[in-house]
């Protein structure tokens, strides 16, 4: 693809998010389109965002899962940008039409105290630069259709990398804890629609270990010469399958000991 195409995606994929209206494939248009350029895409959105006046305020890893990977027939996660805009509190509703096809995901967040980044960067880095990890919830939305009706193809990885990893919201729970004071791997929550339970699961779902989530997150970053910042928060992949929310949706992941976020949707 070229620059010129990059930037026409990205601003019809901007256009669609206003509009509450889904554009078709971009793997469909652009048959030839691959990880560098969704991600220069991704990056388009990211400057037309700054422009707008947004602000970054962290980062999301999708894709964490056996599951996910398998389905999608890849091998590695990927990534996506937290905009100020994208902050709910915990129960919170989600105003009705903010988004055009909502689902969550339970995932643990870490919020960093220090900034993180370079090609070598270990797992004693990532806890040394967390702040405190917290149970979150991540709103995923797209602005590209799932399936396309003429052709019956389904998105792929580029598309959703292009789509900003199909992120959309961040609810943080207020249960701030020491990285170390859990053995994230064996952190789990039960999630609820409407007060029955939807999915369950367990944090080593992520990369076996979501503190390797956030190892893989820094290295990829250097590879496009960014890092974390401090304060920002990273969302760490999701160790269960996306939940519809249609209007009217109450949600609970309720994490144990480790805490609980509820969102709703009007």
């Amino acid at each position: 693809m070229t620059p010129q195409e990059h930037a026409q995606a990205a601003a019809d994929l901007l256009a669609a998010e206003a509009a509450g209206k889904q554009i078709g494939l971009l793997t469909q248009r652009h048959p030839e389109m691959d990880m560098d350029d969704a991600y220069a895409i991704q990056n388009a959105i990211h400057k037309a965002k700054i422009k707008a006046g947004r602000s970054v305020i962290g980062w999301k890893i999708g894709l964490t899962s056996k599951a996910m990977q398998y389905a999608l027939n890849i091998d590695i996660p990927d990534s996506g940008i937290l905009f100020d805009d994208m902050m709910f509190d915990h129960g919170a509703v989600v105003p009705a039409g903010r988004f055009i096809q909502p689902r969550i995901e339970a995932e643990i967040a870490f919020v960093m105290k220090a900034r993180l980044g370079g090609a070598n960067v270990t797992r004693e880095d990532v806890i040394l630069a967390t702040d405190y990890v917290a149970p979150s919830i991540e709103i995923l939305d797209t602005r590209i259709v799932r399936r396309d009706a003429g052709s019956g193809r389904t998105r792929n990885v580029f598309d959703t990398i292009s789509d900003n990893a199909a992120n959309a919201g961040i609810v943080l729970g207020s249960q701030k804890h020491r990285v170390d004071a859990f053995d994230l791997r064996w952190v789990g929550a039960i999630t609820s629609r409407n007060g029955e339970v939807e999915e369950t699961g367990l944090g080593a779902g992520v990369l076996n270990d979501p503190v390797e989530s956030v190892v893989w997150l820094a290295r990829r970053m250097a590879a496009y010469g960014q890092s974390i910042e401090r304060g920002q928060i990273i969302l760490s992949g999701s160790f269960i399958r996306p939940i519809e929310c249609l209007p009217g949706a109450e949600i609970s992941a309720d994490f144990g000991s480790f805490g609980r976020v509820d969102i709703a949707f009007g």
